[in-house]
């Protein structure tokens, strides 16, 4: 691991505080991409996460409890991003750490930062298209997050209630004609349809 992919994970990080930003109580009850979660549910895992990825580095392991949702606000959210950044600054590069959602055997510290990489991404993607609003990372960090998602085995795991991921959209579900791009290639690689929007048809409002 490199202190650049530290840095591109401060960038995607930053990118979903940026669109978190913007959520207000009444987007609460609002559908995202993450089928059968609402933006609550979406943003109290956020928060989460971004606390037990924080254990996870800080102590080299952490139980299943330290990735519980908390719910959301936007104070919990920014101490939970500042306590990762911070945890992931002090983390030994050469060491590995046990992410118990990702492996329950210790993993080279660069996966797991690679996999919050993802997640702070692509996530961020989710909040915004539940607010009606469209969010492409930087190019580098797109370029970061589909070297990791391209791995990821599209079987039938995926399917398991509690799976991170759906199974694989293909190419010929994108109808918006927009055409193909690496961000819009991650998105399908990971289940999601770049062209999914909040229900009523509504254009997205790009960032």
């Amino acid at each position: 691991m490199t202190d650049e992919q530290l840095h591109l994970h401060r960038l995607a990080l930053s990118g979903a505080s940026a669109v978190v930003a913007e959520v207000t109580d009444a987007d609460l009850g609002r559908p995202t991409p993450c089928a059968g979660w609402d933006l609550s549910d979406l943003l109290a895992h956020l928060v989460g996460q971004n606390l037990g990825f924080a254990a996870c580095a800080r102590d080299g392991d952490a139980p299943p409890s330290a990735y519980a949702p908390v719910p959301f606000t936007h104070e919990a959210w920014l101490a939970s991003a500042d306590e990762l950044v911070e945890a992931f600054a002090g983390l030994d590069l050469a060491r590995t750490v046990v992410e118990v959602e990702l492996a329950p055997v210790p993993l080279p510290a660069r996966v797991v930062v690679g996999a919050q990489l993802l997640d702070s991404a692509v996530h961020a993607w989710d909040v915004a298209r539940a607010l009606g609003r469209d969010h492409v990372p930087e190019d580098a960090v797109v370029a970061a997050v589909l070297e990791v998602a391209l791995p990821i085995p599209d079987d039938e795991r995926r399917e398991r209630p509690g799976s991170a991921f759906a199974r694989a959209v293909p190419d010929e579900a994108e109808a918006d004609g927009e055409g193909a791009t690496d961000w819009r290639r991650v998105l399908r690689l990971l289940g999601r349809d770049p062209g999914w929007g909040p229900p009523g048809g509504a254009p997205i409002v790009n960032a």
